[in-house]
C-alpha cells in the first residue's frame, strides 16, 4: 500500500532547520513497518538527516556550505536571480532533494540524535513543498 501527501512548509530564512516534528504532524497514518520517502520540489533547497541536539551544528553546516560554494564567483553565468541563486542550485545538488526513513512500530525509526533538516539555500525563500510517500 502507498499513501502520499504534499506538505507545505512556511518560508524559512537561509540556513539549516530541523523540521522533524513539523513534518510528523502532517504525515498520514504510519504503518507498523514501512518506508517514508520525502522529496522537496525545489532546486534551491534540499533535505538531509543529521544531529538534532546541538544547534551549533546548524550554524556550522551553513558556514561550511558557504565556504565550499561561495557567492559572487566570476565563473557563474546563471546570475539573473541574484548572487545567491547559482550557489543555491549547487548546494541543493550536493545535499539532494530526497531522503528515505524506515518506519518501525508506526514511528519514524530515526537515531536518538537524528533530525530531518530543511536546507534552505536562498536569501529570500518562499514556502517550500515536500511530497511525503509512505510505503507499507
Amino acid at each position: 500500500m502507498i499513501e502520499q501527501v504534499e506538505i507545505k512548509l512556511p518560508a524559512f530564512q537561509r540556513g539549516f532547520h530541523i523540521i522533524t516534528h513539523m513534518l510528523e504532524k502532517q504525515l498520514p497514518h504510519l504503518p507498523d513497518k514501512g518506508l517514508l520517502n520525502l522529496f522537496i520540489k525545489h532546486t534551491s533547497a534540499g533535505l538531509t538527516i543529521n544531529e538534532n541536539a546541538d544547534p551549533t551544528v546548524l550554524t556550522d553546516f551553513e558556514s561550511s556550505f558557504n565556504h565550499l560554494v561561495p557567492e559572487n564567483q566570476p565563473y557563474y553565468r546563471h546570475t539573473m536571480e541574484g548572487s545567491d541563486d547559482m550557489p543555491a542550485h549547487i548546494k541543493s545538488s550536493l545535499v539532494g532533494p530526497s531522503i528515505t526513513i524506515p518506519i518501525t512500530g508506526k514511528r519514524l525509526n530515526l537515531g536518538t540524535w537524528q533530525g530531518i533538516y530543511l536546507c534552505e539555500f536562498r536569501n529570500h525563500a518562499r514556502s517550500r513543498r515536500i511530497v511525503a510517500t509512505v510505503y507499507s
